[in-house]
């Protein structure tokens, strides 16, 4: 018994125009990642009258990790749209903005609790 191998679709190089915008898309989610990292950096360091330091940090931590997830998903997105190019297949679904929109809805709730607590 012989084992086929699972056949892969033909690439082909798609046109430039989409490989510059699925680019330019991987590159604004870098600016997400980076911008939720100075997020929690300067909640938790220039934002000391905003509740305990403990509350403080933790959403800072969360935004922090929002960031690394935003990263991770702009690179895994990148491929994954890079590949359904060049095989001329459907785009892929992108579950990560669910779980982002969460996470930053969260940490926006404490921001606000926090905010209203103290004012």
């Amino acid at each position: 018994m012989q084992r086929q191998a699972a056949e892969v679709p033909e690439e082909s190089e798609p046109d430039y125009r989409f490989t510059l915008a699925n680019e330019r898309t991987f590159l604004a989610w870098l600016r997400t990642a980076l911008s939720l990292l100075a997020a929690g950096v300067a909640l938790d360091q220039f934002v000391p009258q905003l509740g305990a330091d403990g509350v403080r940090t933790a959403l800072g931590v969360g935004l922090g990790v929002l960031s690394v997830v935003a990263a991770i998903a702009g690179l895994v997105r990148w491929r994954q749209v890079q590949r359904a190019m060049r095989r001329g297949q459907a785009l892929p679904v992108a579950r990560t903005v669910v779980v982002l929109a969460v996470g930053l809805a969260v940490v926006a709730v404490g921001v606000c609790v926090l905010l209203v607590a103290g004012g």
